[in-house]
């Protein structure tokens, strides 16, 4: 993919990562596979890195990186997810020390932490609905636009003071 967009525009002036799997399962679990872990970790941590490494030398002084990470980087919402929120925790980790390496650049370095959003994958009605939409004092799933929204703002030019943040769009659910 990044090897089209060089090819086609020869720089990439916003880099937005959005790509994740979750493993369920608590740490007394047998039935976690840690292969299934591994994986997790790879997809969600190591693409994050993969991407950027593999991206940083296209992207132009003043261009923008923003990684979507999770709510769940600052919280473990639910028995079961810290294998996920630990993948999601180093997401932001990435973001706060490339915003060092990359500043004097003039390239900002920022996540989007969703709360639940309303997705194929995690629908309204869906198998964590009824445990997640009380701990939400909006009191319902985001929607992919808001998401959109926050990030839109932190690849355009009023965010160009920010880097190294999380931006939190989750309905006050992690407050």
């Amino acid at each position: 993919m990044i090897d089209g967009v060089i090819q086609a525009d020869g720089r990439i002036d916003v880099l937005v990562i959005n790509a994740g799997i979750a493993v369920n399962g608590r740490v007394d679990d047998p039935a976690v596979s840690l292969a299934d872990l591994r994986r997790q970790v790879d997809v969600n941590l190591f693409g994050v890195i993969a991407t950027v490494r593999r991206a940083i030398d296209h992207v132009p002084d003043g261009g923008r990186i923003i990684a979507i990470s999770s709510n769940g980087a600052t919280h473990v919402p639910v028995p079961g997810l810290a294998d996920y929120c630990a993948t999601k925790a180093g997401v932001v980790a990435l973001v706060r020390g490339w915003s060092r390496d990359l500043g004097s650049r003039g390239v900002t370095v920022n996540a989007v932490l969703p709360g639940p959003t309303a997705t194929d994958l995690n629908p309204v009605g869906g198998e964590q609905y009824q445990v997640l939409l009380p701990r939400i004092p909006l009191g319902r799933y985001g929607r992919p636009e808001e998401v959109a929204a926050a990030v839109a703002f932190l690849a355009g030019p009023d965010a160009g003071f920010i880097t190294g943040s999380s931006l939190v769009v989750d309905g006050g659910s992690s407050a």
